[in-house]
């Protein structure tokens, strides 16, 4: 029986990548259909020996491997709005780069993958098109927040509607009361009313402005059916 050859390189072993030019270390070897195959810098590729070359050895172009740095402004969990959307919330859901080389001009590209808040649509969107409202540490207390102001319009809507008085508001209405001290509703408005105050300073959206007035109209409400509540 013939005698196994040894491989030509070894683990830890400085190569050149001859087709590209490249320099790496030899990080695994294996042996396949009496063959050695090298894995280099723990890349998922293999190279057969004819494709490398010790780099002491290589007398070629050395092409240098780039090292990119890439500065994420959003991340998990962000809640942002995106441009043409309007008031809709979306959460960032993944991301990824896309690197663009050229003769004369290179640059990378940040695309984020969205869900929006209220239906679960899909959406890819670029960085500049993305606006931060919260943070993923405080994204759902921002829901949160959100479902709250719209068993606000809820109340507002059906206390103008005799129709649905006497069912959405009263049973909704008496729920909440249970749950909550007015007080704590007063503050959690107040809370909801500053953070639209935000988004209108930096949108100048109407919507946001018509939001704020129906808190103000509620709190007005609130503050007058109980002369004791104070803020």
């Amino acid at each position: 029986m013939a005698k196994r050859k040894k491989p030509k390189y070894k683990i830890g072993d400085t190569v050149v990548i001859t087709i590209y030019g490249t320099v790496g270390k030899v990080t695994d070897i294996k042996l396949l259909d009496g063959n050695y195959v090298y894995e280099v810098n723990k890349s998922e590729g293999l190279y057969i020996e004819e494709a490398l070359q010790l780099l002491s050895e290589y007398d070629g172009t050395i092409v240098e491997q780039e090292q990119i740095d890439i500065e994420y402004k959003f991340f998990f969990g962000d809640l942002v709005q995106v441009s043409g959307y309007g008031a809709d919330l979306f959460k960032i859901v993944g991301f990824r780069t896309e690197i663009w080389r050229y003769k004369e001009d290179a640059w990378e590209d940040v695309i984020y993958e969205l869900s929006r808040v209220s239906d679960g649509d899909w959406l890819e969107a670029g960085e500049e098109e993305l606006t931060l409202v919260a943070d993923a540490e405080n994204a759902d207390m921002f829901i949160q927040k959100l479902g709250l102001l719209y068993f606000v319009n809820r109340q507002e809507k059906a206390a103008k509607n005799p129709k649905v008085q006497n069912t959405v508001r009263k049973a909704e209405f008496e729920e909440i009361e249970r749950k909550k001290e007015k007080k704590e509703l007063i503050d959690s408005l107040l809370d909801i009313y500053n953070d639209y105050r935000i988004l209108h300073e930096m949108f100048q959206d109407q919507e946001y402005y018509q939001v704020m007035r129906v808190i103000l109209r509620k709190l007005e409400n609130l503050l007058n059916n109980d002369g004791k509540s104070h803020v």
